[in-house]
């Protein structure tokens, strides 16, 4: 009987560490690509949906394909267009195996950062709880100028900047500290094509999207709620805005309209828009 508070103590431990994570859930119609082959052709169309550059990169298993694919690739597409890709080749399109990739933004393109809003409501005030290169979290290319913002779960998050969305995940339901959540967080991407900037809201809650792709919405403007989704131990929203770089996209630094630089913000400051 001595023995009966601890063992059910450590069930309860290994019961809540084997948190099974749920199916993991991706922007499918970002990526749509065709190919045939006919008259010793290899023809591949690739489309845009999205209102942001997208950039297109394949690979293959087989080298002589992988060397002829990269006389063409990396494509990069302008919003909501096609293009067709053409290269010559003996195989017959059972015989050819590819692996095709999409990412946002054309790193070619000129950068103009501009003051931004804060990512809520006016006339809230919010605590910084990580900074600029944050130990926790902030410690990578494309994260070292996120801020996080002590918002509460249900607590409304607006847009930085005008700008299109491009990027809606929204029915993950929990969350927690280890990084085998990092990528299970429901997230707002939102592209401002002034700035060729995109930014991205991370952390809300199930269903806390008011936006869907395509939507065009303005600066202040209402997008979704605040939660406690993917890798987090704490309710809050992770801001972080972004730039395309050669292989992906990587984090920028800030300032707001309401007089904060995103350099000075630290742990504990209050910030009221």
């Amino acid at each position: 009987m001595k023995y009966r508070f601890p063992i059910i103590f450590l069930v309860l431990i290994l019961f809540t560490n084997c948190r099974s994570l749920p199916k993991k859930l991706s922007q499918a119609s970002i990526m749509k690509v065709t190919y045939e082959v006919k008259d010793d052709s290899l023809r591949i169309q690739l489309s845009n949906p999205l209102n942001c550059p997208l950039r297109y990169s394949v690979s293959s298993s087989d080298i002589v394909i992988q060397e002829i694919l990269a006389t063409g690739f990396p494509v990069i597409l302008s919003s909501v267009s096609d293009t067709v890709v053409t290269f010559r080749t003996d195989k017959s399109k059972e015989e050819i195996s590819m692996k095709f990739s999409a990412t946002l933004g054309n790193q070619n393109a000129r950068i103009f950062v501009d003051q931004i809003n804060l990512p809520f409501r006016k006339d809230q005030e919010y605590e910084v709880i990580q900074g600029y290169n944050g130990s926790y979290s902030h410690n990578s290319e494309y994260s070292k100028y996120a801020i996080d913002f002590n918002l509460k779960i249900g607590d409304t998050i607006c847009a930085a900047a005008d700008g299109y969305v491009v990027g809606v995940i929204e029915d993950y339901i929990e969350g927690g500290k280890s990084k085998k959540w990092r990528d299970y967080a429901n997230y707002i991407t939102i592209f401002h094509p002034e700035m060729n900037l995109y930014t991205q809201y991370v952390h809300l809650m199930n269903k806390g999207s008011l936006v869907e792709v395509g939507d065009y919405v303005k600066s202040e403007q209402a997008i979704g709620f605040s939660g406690k989704t993917g890798q987090t131990d704490m309710e809050h929203l992770h801001f972080n805005v972004l730039k395309p770089n050669e292989i992906g996209m990587e984090s920028v630094k800030i300032e707001f309209k309401e007089g904060y630089k995103g350099s000075e913000m630290k742990r504990g400051d209050l910030v009221k828009k």
